[in-house]
């Protein structure tokens, strides 16, 4: 795996070019120490050395530079090259090292021409002779081609070890590309895998919310209105005493089986394994709420269609949470009707209750309880929708909407006919 940093990466062509600099200054400084014309010497070994320190960090300026040092030489401002010095021509290659770090293409590009320039100034500072400087190329090496051919000679020398440098340092700086976008990658999937894993932990504890909500408010709102029930009528009545802890125990039982399904559903992660209550289920549940004392009506309207599991899970989950807080809210004498109606191109489902007795405090109170969100969700899973409002005449009233898969595979028929 690779473990050197980021920025790292990033400073070592930034820290690199100002070494090499001051060695080459300083080496070319050593190498000329004795000699005649010494300072004008450090002057040009000094342009130079500057022009690579600032190869990275100003490359504009040391691209100009590149191009000025032989121009001024060969107007005869600074040194000229001799026949001990014309080597520090090899910083235009350094230059273009340098440059092809650069982020700009604009840059590298003209790095590469202006060192072609360069090279070309460069080659003609070392192979014209003038009266200033008679002695060039053809005396140093002892005979040399002709000016001409010198000049083309020494220039395509140059520009190609500038070239050279130029096509490395576009490698390197491209392998340090591709590096740190790997790490920007493997940070980045990091971060996903992370915002994933926090996304699925919150999702499943919402869902274990509304399992539990769903498991424990029916059967316990059902053991008050029955203990409520019981107490009240143990001095009258003590034969609904018996009927009532009757209640009290079966709805118990149930709902201790409720939570150990719920319990060994989050540890074994398997769902489909546990055994889900359908439509079949609400004539049960129906009865139930009867037997507390609840006036409930479930009526099916028109031919009943096959709902996917999940969707006959939420609608009895819908229908339950319903009940429970008809009864919490209206009371265990209260009236409920429950009509599923199967005439269009789902199932819609309406839910009317009313009553004057309420367990706890009225449901005019601002805000949503976490029974009326747990339907919504379920609703909206199941890819349907719901509503839940209090009319001003006091009948609280769910609607919702769950679409069946029928018109789906239908228009999927359609699609599969031969035209």
């Amino acid at each position: 795996m690779d473990t050197i940093p980021d920025d790292l990466r990033t400073w070592v062509p930034r820290l690199a070019a100002p070494v090499a600099a001051a060695v080459f200054v300083l080496l070319w400084t050593i190498a000329e120490a004795g000699r005649g014309d010494l300072v004008e010497n450090v002057v040009v070994f000094g342009l130079f050395g500057l022009a690579v320190g600032l190869a990275v960090w100003m490359p504009w300026t040391s691209i100009g530079l590149t191009v000025a040092i032989p121009a001024l030489q060969l107007a005869g401002w600074v040194q000229p090259p001799t026949d001990t010095t014309w080597p520090t021509y090899l910083a235009i290659a350094f230059v273009a090292f340098f440059a092809a770090f650069a982020r700009s293409v604009a840059v590298r590009l003209v790095a590469l021409a202006a060192a072609g320039l360069a090279s070309g100034l460069a080659a003609i500072a070392m192979a014209v002779p003038t009266l200033a400087r008679p002695y060039v190329w053809s005396s140093w090496v002892g005979g040399g081609q002709g000016t001409k051919t010198d000049v083309i000679t020494l220039a395509a020398s140059l520009f190609g070890a500038a070239a050279a440098a130029w096509a490395v340092g576009i490698f390197l700086s491209s392998v340090l590309r591709v590096r740190r976008i790997g790490q920007v990658l493997e940070r980045t999937e990091t971060r996903f895998h992370e915002t994933d894993f926090e996304l699925r932990l919150a999702h499943d504890r919402a869902r274990i919310s509304r399992d539990v909500h769903d498991a424990l408010a029916h059967s316990l709102a059902v053991v008050v209105s029955q203990a409520q029930g019981a107490l009240a009528l143990s001095a009258t009545r003590p034969e609904v005493v018996e009927q009532a802890l009757r209640t009290i125990a079966d709805v118990g039982r149930t709902s201790l089986v409720d939570v150990r399904h719920l319990v060994e559903r989050i540890q074994q992660d398997a769902d489909d394994a546990t055994p889900r209550e359908t439509l079949a289920d609400l004539d049960r549940l129906a009865t139930t709420m009867r037997d507390v004392g609840m006036t409930v009506t479930l009526r099916h309207l028109g031919d009943a269609a096959e709902l996917l599991p999940s969707q006959e899970l939420a609608v009895f989950r819908i229908v339950q949470e319903s009940l429970t807080n008809a009864l919490k809210h209206s009371g265990s004498s209260s009236t409920v009707d429950v009509a599923l109606d199967w005439r269009g191109p789902g199932l819609a489902l309406l839910v009317t209750s009313s009553g004057d007795d309420p367990l706890v405090a009225s449901r005019r109170g601002t805000g949503r309880g976490t029974g009326i969100a747990s339907m919504t969700e379920r609703a909206r899973l199941a890819g349907g929708w719901l509503t839940a409002e209090l009319g001003d005449d006091g009948v609280f009233v769910v609607t919702a909407f769950l679409p069946t898969p029928e018109p789906i595979g239908l228009l999927q028929s359609w699609t599969e006919q031969p035209a």
